[in-house]
């Protein structure tokens, strides 16, 4: 006896409780989706321009080439000088003098010699060196000290005390020093370092049009990353600029070398760290940023010492920045000389010029500061995240190179070049065949790769004159 289907089962041997209803059925516009979806072609900067480059190009850091694995450059040290003593004896009795012990200088090897007069920097008493015993060069001095005026010596000091070299005093008929003070020349060096990144698309990607505009009415969407790319380099090749250090090249047997398997050189000292080591640091909280002109005073003090240029260009975060509108304010209504721009040298003494690139610029002590908002600090995906760095303070002038005489701004960026090959930006592209790349760098991958390099350092001349403002 035959059967039906309904009876044995669904259509096409389904099974016999599954029914085909009207239920199951859409309407043919749903199931097309006729309408075109309206998608808004611009890209929305959520984050607005997340570019941190350009701080080093505006304070005004040339760009160099180099031939060699590092930059060596000269600086000048003091003329004059301050020794350090301690007095291991009482005072003598007459004549009243005093045996010291000077520390032995770095430069000049012996520190201090006989006829030269000093100046106790503790209460300003002159004494003058009547007898000296050097074990050598490089030891420290036993120096004989009596005072200049013939009063008593005073009683043993145990302490260590600083004394002021002020010049020597001989009697008629007698020979030159046996001493010399040589010029204090520090010849210092950074290393070239290598950054590098890449970006990659495959075959498929780069043929692919998307939704989005990304210039020009070029609607692939591979392009953008490859833009993102160049600019993400760009960026991090300046960060490096600032904060990287030099590593140790283990010869000192204290700390381990870098690892020679990862390839990473021995670093490079960037601006951040020059700064630390051999320029002005304020440490300040957080909560609390400069705010005050006795708090600006103390910094222009230490600038005076420092022999430092009367223009800076001031790069702080956002709460630095408005905490000296705040002040500058106050100065104003207070009475106070300060808030108004005495001059733009580094603008071609155009105010103008200085507001257009975003400059606010006041004058305190003799110096004017040019104040900028530094877009690093208040990323909160960078230093905006840490209390570490609040701002910095660059002299905008030149710097005379101690050997060459040679000027140059106090900040240089230099990249290895030679005979028209220039490391300062390389960017090539590999592939097997995409986008018409077919030199197979990839193995014969279906791969765009773009690559992207530079070798380059920072050079911080006269760091003693730039300013750390830490949190």
């Amino acid at each position: 006896m035959a059967t039906t289907a309904a009876a044995a089962g669904g259509l096409d041997g389904a099974p016999a409780n599954l029914r085909l209803t009207p239920e199951t059925y859409t309407a043919i516009d749903t199931l097309l989706n006729t309408n075109k979806d309206f998608v808004m072609p611009e890209l929305v900067e959520t984050y607005g321009d997340q570019g941190i480059t350009g701080f080093l190009k505006l304070t005004g850091a040339i760009q160099s080439g180099g031939t060699s694995d590092q930059v060596d450059y000269f600086e000048v040290g003091r003329r004059h000088r301050i020794v350090t003593a301690s007095t291991d004896d009482s005072a003598g009795t007459s004549p009243d003098t005093q045996v010291l012990h000077f520390s032995a200088d770095s430069t000049n090897g012996i520190a201090i010699g006989a006829n030269d007069v000093v100046m106790d920097s503790a209460d300003g008493r002159r004494f003058i060196v009547t007898a000296v015993n050097n074990a050598s060069e490089t030891a420290a001095t036993e120096a004989t000290i009596q005072p200049l005026d013939g009063a008593a010596a005073g009683s043993a000091n145990t302490t260590d005390r600083a004394f002021v070299v002020l010049g020597n005093m001989y009697g008629q008929g007698t020979e030159q020093p046996a001493h010399f003070m040589d010029a204090d020349v520090e010849r210092r060096k950074n290393p070239f370092m290598i950054v590098k990144d890449r970006y990659q698309v495959n075959g498929s990607q780069a043929t692919n049009i998307g939704w989005v505009n990304i210039g020009n009415g070029e609607y692939r969407w591979f392009m953008y990353g490859e833009q993102e790319a160049r600019k993400r380099f760009e960026d991090r090749r300046e960060m490096m600029m600032l904060f990287a250090e030099t590593g140790n090249d283990g010869s000192a047997g204290t700390t381990a070398a870098y690892n020679t398997d990862q390839d990473m050189g021995l670093g490079s000292e960037g601006y951040v760290s020059a700064v630390e080591s051999r320029g002005i640091v304020v440490s300040n909280a957080n909560a609390n940023p400069l705010d005050s002109f006795a708090e600006f005073d103390d910094i222009i003090l230490e600038l005076d010492k420092n022999g430092a240029t009367s223009e800076y260009a001031m790069y702080v975060n956002r709460k630095q920045d408005l905490a000296i509108d705040d002040m500058l304010a106050s100065g104003i209504s207070a009475g106070v000389t300060a808030g108004l721009a005495g001059q733009f040298g580094a603008f071609n003494n155009d105010a103008d010029m200085a507001v257009k690139l975003g400059f606010k610029s006041f004058t305190r002590g003799g110096y004017t500061f040019h104040k900028h908002d530094w877009k690093l600090l208040n990323d909160p995906t960078l230093l905006g995240a840490s209390n570490f760095l609040q701002g910095a303070m660059v002299p905008m002038t030149q710097v005379a190179d101690a050997r060459t005489g040679i000027k140059a701004p106090a900040l240089a960026m230099y990249h290895k070049e030679a005979n028209g090959y220039s490391r300062e930006m390389e960017h090539w592209v590999t592939g097997g065949g995409v986008l018409g790349h077919n030199n197979n760098g990839d193995a014969g991958r279906d791969v765009a790769t773009f690559h992207y390099r530079s070798e380059c350092c920072l050079v911080t001349r006269a760091a003693n004159q730039h300013v750390l403002i830490k949190g």
